[in-house]
């Protein structure tokens, strides 16, 4: 019998253990219900795991800002008169973990997101590789510019030895955005824009204790948008 009364109740059981996890409880009822749990381990461990829900959601808010629209809601929702309770998401068992992780997830995802500026490089070969070529994309990021490189026709470095790739502005300053052995399918970053370094070369390089390029380009490609 227990059980079937604990089971009928569950629905706003529930929704009044995830009010109090989050402070929002109306002070009248907070007292009766912090007595049922005192009295309830079942109860205890559900308003737990709502207190966990809280604490994860709270420290992905920290971490990254919410878009304008969704504090907006956030903020009508909690300017709500106080007769009416705001909808809100329950999370029970297993679900309070899966769900808020999905939460957490999306907003880390987000942080380092494409804000959809993108250019190109159609990148040409030296006499020191006549029959390589390549194409990369670079795409801004929240992180910085992820720049794609797909080349072929250059030979596999190993053994110390490695290609580098560079952007270089028209003044001739030298930024490394990453080193590689084979050109399929490389991704690198840059912290610079190429709407300011609009060249990029790929060298030959070798782990020789100098970090300024060796000067033996193989590509060399103009950056532009689109």
């Amino acid at each position: 019998m227990r059980r079937r009364r604990e089971s009928g109740a569950g629905g706003r059981e529930i929704a009044e253990l995830a009010a109090l996890a989050d402070g929002s409880l109306a002070p009248e009822r907070r007292a009766d219900l912090e007595a049922q749990v005192a009295a309830s381990s079942e109860l205890a461990e559900r308003l737990a795991e709502q207190e966990r829900a809280v604490a994860l959601a709270r420290t992905a808010t920290a971490s990254v800002e919410a878009p304008p629209a969704l504090r907006a809601r956030i903020e009508a929702q909690q300017r709500a008169p106080r007769g009416r309770a705001p909808r809100r998401l329950v999370l029970v068992g297993a679900a309070t973990v899966a769900a808020a992780a999905v939460i957490l997830g999306v907003v880390v995802f987000g942080s380092g997101s494409s804000t959809n500026t993108r250019f190109a490089a159609a990148l040409a070969p030296t006499g020191l590789a006549p029959g390589a070529t390549g194409r990369a994309t670079l795409t801004q990021t929240t992180s910085g510019w992820r720049i794609e490189l797909d080349a072929s026709g250059l030979p596999r470095r190993d053994g110390g030895r490695f290609y580098e790739a560079w952007l270089r502005n028209s003044a001739g300053v030298l930024v490394p955005i990453g080193t590689f052995n084979e050109g399929r399918k490389v991704t690198l970053w840059a912290g610079v824009s190429p709407k300011d370094f609009a060249t990029l070369t790929v060298t030959r390089e070798q782990a020789d204790g100098n970090q300024g390029s060796s000067g033996e380009k193989v590509l060399v490609g103009t950056v532009k948008a689109g």
